[in-house]
């Protein structure tokens, strides 16, 4: 259950997923709009989840199972929480290294205070950072951090990664309606992703079912009063709105790729039976997976997702 996909990302091409934290989700946030659902285990010490030869010998055998045109664009550590409290994220993105694929990690950067964590992440291609308000009690709010977390300290862990890092440094912010859609908050988180020179700085809303059910996207008109803020700021902006495609990468085994994709990523209905017809898989085991309680069915919007459902 480490590698997944690859999946059509609006950023990186096709990604194939590393899931490096194991077994339910462990974050230092819980954030309201999470794709993956509330956090059950809160958490800001590093430590061991796979060694490397594990992630290493996952990923070599699930890029042999792919064909010529799946072959991923990107190794990506996203991951069931926040990949950097991996305490062996640094020598797992070094041993990927030998695939000469790029890579790339999403964090939410809430660990960049740590020197050992930003010498870590250098090693990576392409890094995206999580900078969704620059206002203490809005992030509070929206990303609902361990309570130990300070705010001045994440923001001065972004700034002094990106004064080190030598990759290709992003940043996404996720628009949530009435929480960090104002003017206002809008310039101030504008200019903190300013000064840590993102050179793509990414604007997104919630496209799939969020922890909190009463989160809802921004208005079309809050939308474009985002995008001209940070435009007029003279960021490169980029909207990230839509639906990816149901062209995921597959293995021939159904099940893992179901339960190693859902995990970290929900799976809309359309993307489902295509994943299905190309494992030539029999329908029925989707409901098998839905009935042995692996995997949930949510509506969120007009669709029809498929999540992993964690025993307790």
């Amino acid at each position: 259950m480490i590698s997944f996909g690859p999946i059509p990302s609006r950023r990186l091409g096709k990604s194939l997923g590393i899931n490096n934290i194991s077994s339910q989700k462990v974050c230092t946030y819980s954030c309201i709009y999470c794709q993956v659902g509330i956090t059950n285990k809160y958490s800001a010490d590093r430590t061991s989840f796979f060694e490397p030869s594990v992630i290493y010998d996952e990923v070599k055998k699930h890029l042999q199972k792919l064909d010529a045109i799946d072959m991923p664009d990107y190794l990506t550590f996203v991951s069931n929480g926040e990949p950097t409290l991996d305490i062996n994220l640094g020598k797992s993105i070094e041993i990927l290294k030998t695939f000469n694929i790029p890579i790339a990690v999403i964090t939410n950067g809430s660990m960049l205070n740590d020197s050992l964590v930003r010498e870590e992440l250098s090693h990576a291609d392409w890094v995206s950072v999580k900078i969704d308000t620059a206002d203490k009690e809005t992030w509070k709010t929206l990303n609902r951090p361990l309570a130990k977390l300070d705010f001045d300290h994440y923001k001065n862990g972004l700034l002094k990664f990106s004064q080190e890092f030598k990759g290709k440094l992003v940043s996404e912010t996720m628009l949530v309606k009435g929480v960090n859609d104002s003017p206002e908050i809008l310039h101030q988180t504008a200019e903190l992703v300013l000064s840590i020179n993102s050179s793509t700085a990414y604007l997104s809303i919630p496209t799939r079912p969020p922890a909190i059910a009463t989160v809802t996207a921004p208005g079309e008109s809050e939308i474009n009063a985002a995008y001209q803020i940070y435009t007029e700021m003279g960021l490169n902006t980029e909207l990230m709105l839509g639906f990816e495609g149901t062209n995921t990468g597959f293995t021939g085994n159904a099940i893992d790729d179901i339960i190693n994709i859902c995990t970290v990523h929900p799976i809309r209905e359309d993307t489902m039976q295509e994943l299905l017809r190309k494992d030539n898989a029999d329908p029925m085991i989707l409901k098998s997976l839905i009935h042995g309680k692996h995997i949930q069915q949510v509506k969120y919007g007009s669709n029809t997702f498929y999540i992993r459902k964690f025993h307790s």
